[in-house]
């Protein structure tokens, strides 16, 4: 986890994570295009993830963010991750299962349901 080189950590092989730095489309995703600036797109994601059922904010700072997501029945625990990337004016993010093989797409609607979010607030396209 974290950011190595400008870029969120690879996926691993296995299809329980999604990263829109991924460099195969199984476990691509797109990354977070801000409508607003850069500094108030990232309050908001950070405001948005704060919101989630059963997510907690381990770890920040000015261009990262590290978040645990529990899921209700089991309390496995998927870390999800947000990349600040103001020259490019997006936010990279990867959204990871840290146990087992599949997550049965937790992940990728995890993330495409924090997008929606987000868009319906007006702060990405």
């Amino acid at each position: 986890m974290g950011i190595h080189d400008s870029r969120l950590a690879p996926c691993p092989s296995s299809p329980n994570c999604v990263s829109s730095d991924a460099a195969d489309a199984a476990h691509l995703v797109a990354a977070l295009e801000p409508a607003v600036p850069a500094a108030q797109a990232w309050q908001a994601a950070r405001a948005a993830v704060a919101a989630m059922p059963r997510t907690r904010i381990v770890g920040e700072s000015d261009v990262y963010l590290h978040a645990e997501c529990r899921s209700a029945v089991f309390g496995f625990v998927d870390d999800l991750e947000l990349h600040l990337r103001t020259a490019q004016n997006l936010i990279g993010i990867r959204s990871a299962a840290r146990l087992g093989y599949s997550d049965l797409g937790v992940n990728r609607r995890r993330v495409e349901n924090l997008r929606a979010s987000l868009i319906n607030q007006g702060v990405l396209r």
